[in-house]
């Protein structure tokens, strides 16, 4: 069997199917409202922002699996951001690739689009919940409050973080919005920095539009990047998929329910590098793909697997532009508490799926840590010390000595 196939649940994890980019030939699978002008201008910076992330986390993951939720990764931020002032907000911008909307057209879009992908399949689950978490005695801005509750409908709570039952509570949140697929996303103690955290966390849960028959799966084998060859269990079919080759790849698009979701799979040519081809995957080659779709007959072999991944979203973040937001010297993030003194301590991922005879099933959870700077450092002379009088620009030492008993 042919080897690294690019799995790229993109349109799960964006957008509706035929709202990935320009609907092309795409077919709309039934009448659907069009999407408003904010709606339209997020899905466009969402096909942006997608891929360089998935490309940066691949730098990270050189030959390892990777399975992550842009989606869930851009709302987490996308209720930070309304915290975020400045330069810090400007670099959250630009990385999330969201230039070209005002704060406003981002919050009404992420409300609108939710309720859009939540609602537009009834024959696929799609869940998508936020919270936020503060510690106890932090105050935090009613107007940052009130915003990500009306467009984000976050969930929002005071605990005690120096209690485990906090890390206890905010877990059992996010395995109840996960299904259970996400168990936990924190670990015990929280940090004493941490004086707040943003969750987003997503299901999906759909049934192949054709399913495959468990009686045709067979064994197989799959061919790692060494080149040895593991035992898998191929799911097998014979019919009509919108399919689309090149000299580089083959891709397949495999939809779930009435075709408002689909998988789109990528499989790289024999011999090429899997690392490599997604270093060279840009925008454009992702719309040809999608627009290259064309209905044939064929046949199809496909693995079952299971993937769980987890990985902290700094360096990427970082290396895209948003270091500023991790400075705890150079963030701003007034909009949360007025005092400022905040940055972004922790930024996690944590993503599952699952893909058999019957459909897929999958889920991820961000986590963005809120961290306060620490209170100044104190010092008191009460003990022995060395002094010195001096002119600063030209470094002369004009007095020095040393206290041992200050009565003298």
């Amino acid at each position: 069997m042919k080897s690294h196939i690019l799995i790229s649940i993109l349109c799960l994890f964006m957008t509706p199917h035929m709202s990935c980019s320009d609907r092309g030939t795409e077919p709309i699978p039934q009448e659907m409202r069009e999407l408003t002008l904010a709606e339209k201008k997020l899905t466009q910076s969402n096909s942006k922002f997608w891929l360089k992330i998935f490309k940066e986390m691949n730098k990270e993951e050189q030959r390892k699996n990777i399975f992550i939720s842009p989606l869930s990764i851009s709302t987490a931020l996308g209720m930070t951001l309304n915290g975020a002032q400045g330069t810090t907000y400007d670099s959250m911008v630009a990385t999330l690739e969201f230039q070209n909307l005002s704060l406003e057209e981002i919050n009404q879009g992420s409300k609108s689009l939710t309720e859009l992908l939540t609602g537009v399949d009834p024959g696929v689950t799609m869940n998508i919940a936020n919270s936020i978490w503060s510690r106890l005695g932090f105050a935090v801005e009613e107007p940052f409050i009130n915003t990500n509750k009306t467009f984000f409908n976050a969930q929002v709570a005071t605990l005690d973080f120096s209690k485990p039952s906090a890390v206890e509570t905010i877990n059992s949140w996010v395995k109840t919005q996960t299904k259970g697929k996400i168990p936990t996303i924190l670990d015990e103690p929280i940090p004493e920095e941490i004086v707040m955290y943003l969750i987003n966390a997503i299901y999906f849960k759909g049934k192949w539009t054709t399913q495959f028959d468990p009686k045709e799966t067979r064994d197989g084998e799959f061919t790692l990047l060494s080149g040895s060859k593991v035992p898998c269990k191929l799911m097998t079919m014979n019919t009509k998929f919108r399919y689309h080759q090149t000299e580089n790849y083959q891709a397949i698009d495999l939809p779930y329910g009435a075709g408002y979701f689909s998988m789109s799979l990528i499989l790289p040519s024999p011999g090429m590098d899997i690392d490599a081809f997604v270093t060279g995957l840009e925008p454009g080659e992702w719309d040809s793909i999608v627009k290259g779709f064309r209905e044939i007959q064929l046949h199809l072999s496909l693995p079952r697997f299971k993937l769980e991944y987890k990985n902290s979203l700094k360096e990427s973040l970082t290396a895209l532009g948003m270091g500023i937001a991790f400075d705890k010297l150079r963030a701003d993030f007034r909009g949360i508490n007025k005092r400022g003194e905040l940055f972004i301590s922790q930024a996690d991922h944590k993503a599952f799926v699952e893909v058999n005879e019957e459909g897929t099933e999958a889920a991820a959870v961000t986590s963005i840590g809120i961290g306060i700077v620490s209170l100044p450092p104190t010092m008191v002379v009460d003990r022995p010390f060395v002094f010195l009088i001096r002119e600063r620009t030209s470094g002369a030492i004009l007095f020095v000595g040393k206290v041992v008993d200050p009565r003298g």
